[in-house]
């Protein structure tokens, strides 16, 4: 069998898996860099806290008390996650993503239309933690950037779309290309009546920089292993090796029978 069939046998659980290892080995890669493997950690914590740093004095985003400016309709603890599809729903998918990771673009590619419509169908709830790993582990600020937006996109209304968007024209993950807020703009003019200066406003202010950051302190928190983190109901749907879309689906109707 030539390795373009092959290729295409492949499950989205296993591309997932692949890319989540390339991740570790990029990661690990990057570590050697640093004098010891445990100031990875304290580099970490210290990337949030300088986060909170910066926006401390700006009402848009932060202050002094601690304070972050959560988007519209966020839910869950402290508010950290944005929800998508209906409470009424029997299943609640956690998904704890990062913008700029290739593992987290992998499972949004397989499981994406999916999600969608069993969402839409009133089946399932979504719930979406936005993190920083990469920024981290790799330099830069495009998930931190591209997180705020999706925040911004959320307080327009059209979080889902943008963030199909985001995932859809993701950069390869050395570029880091959503660091800069005009791509941001222009990627948002793909959702119908996104872009509004008020949107713009939010993106350029950083307006929920802080929220981001304390989004990724309580990922820490919970020692997850990695992006993406996918609880269904509370349980790991990453430690499910046959998991696919279809099983996904069928479960989730089967909760709602």
């Amino acid at each position: 069998m030539s390795e373009k069939n092959r290729e295409g046998k492949r499950t989205a659980r296993e591309r997932l898996a692949e890319e989540r290892e390339k991740q570790k080995v990029a990661e690990k890669r990057r570590r050697t860099l640093i004098v010891a493997a445990a100031v990875v950690c304290v580099l970490g914590l210290a990337a949030v806290i300088g986060i909170v740093a910066a926006n401390t004095g700006d009402d848009s985003s932060g202050d002094s008390s601690g304070s972050v400016a959560e988007p519209k309709g966020a839910t869950g603890k402290d508010s950290l996650a944005v929800p998508v599809g209906k409470d009424s729903a029997k299943s609640t998918l956690t998904v704890w993503e990062d913008f700029r990771c290739p593992a987290c673009k992998s499972f949004e590619d397989g499981f994406r239309s999916t999600i969608n419509e069993l969402t839409k169908a009133g089946q399932l709830k979504a719930e979406y933690h936005t993190v920083t790993l990469i920024d981290s582990n790799m330099g830069g600020s495009g998930s931190l950037r591209a997180g705020n937006a999706a925040a911004c996109a959320q307080d327009a209304g059209k979080f889902s779309a943008y963030h199909d968007v985001l995932f859809e024209n993701q950069p390869k993950e050395t570029e880091d290309a959503f660091s800069d807020n005009g791509k941001l703009i222009d990627l948002a003019g793909k959702v119908d009546g996104l872009v509004t200066d008020s949107f713009k406003t939010c993106v350029n202010d950083g307006r929920h920089d802080g929220w981001i950051a304390k989004s990724y302190k309580a990922f820490q928190d919970a020692k997850f292993k990695g992006t993406p983190t996918v609880l269904l109901d509370g349980k790991n749907l990453m430690d499910d090796q046959t998991m696919t879309p279809a099983k996904l689906k069928q479960t989730v109707q089967e909760a709602n029978k």
